[in-house]
């Protein structure tokens, strides 16, 4: 396993696109602040740039740099993460537009499955993580899937289990507490 997060993690830094397990489904994943990676991400999937995207973090102090929230709420959030969802949170000027889409909050989400989570940890910075399919069609649940669908598209592929009883995440409006995703 660590060979492979190895080389995942070389090719966040080289600007290539990978897929990695999380706790649903696999994902795709690259450096969220490298616009080239982000945009072939995007076309790999057939995902308009406007949607928006997830960064999932290792903790919530590797996203905080990307999102404005209140002490507060930082230290609630500190104290219940890691969670099974997805949080929208009003974006800070240092989050990219191809990564907040047309919105003026951020997807974000620290993961709870151990190769997602690490992955994160080694690259230094959030990951970009979006279901790893084409736009339409299922997403890949296994690895197997993953380079059928989009193996000859991806830099790499991370080997892992996901929970094939597991849903995606929620995603929930933070401020409001409204469920976008359920």
């Amino acid at each position: 396993m660590w060979m492979h997060l190895h080389q995942a993690t070389r090719v966040f830094r080289e600007g290539g696109v990978f897929a990695y397990p999380t706790e649903a489904v696999y994902g795709l994943g690259c450096d969220p602040l490298n616009e080239a990676a982000v945009q072939h991400l995007l076309s790999i999937k057939g995902r308009p740039v406007n949607k928006g995207l997830i960064l999932l973090g290792s903790d919530l102090k590797q996203l905080s740099p990307f999102i404005q929230l209140r002490e507060r709420d930082y230290q609630q959030l500190s104290d219940h993460w890691p969670l099974a969802t997805t949080l929208l949170i009003d974006a800070s000027p240092l989050t990219p537009p191809w990564i907040r889409g047309d919105h003026a909050k951020v997807a974000v989400r620290v993961s709870r499955h151990p190769i997602a989570r690490t992955l994160a940890e080694m690259c230094g910075s959030p990951l970009v993580s979006t279901s790893a399919n084409r736009s339409g069609l299922p997403a890949c649940r296994n690895h197997v899937q993953v380079a059928k669908q989009l193996g000859n598209d991806l830099d790499f592929i991370v080997t892992g289990q996901c929970d094939i009883r597991a849903r995606p995440s929620t995603i929930i409006d933070f401020d409001s507490g409204k469920v976008m995703r359920a």
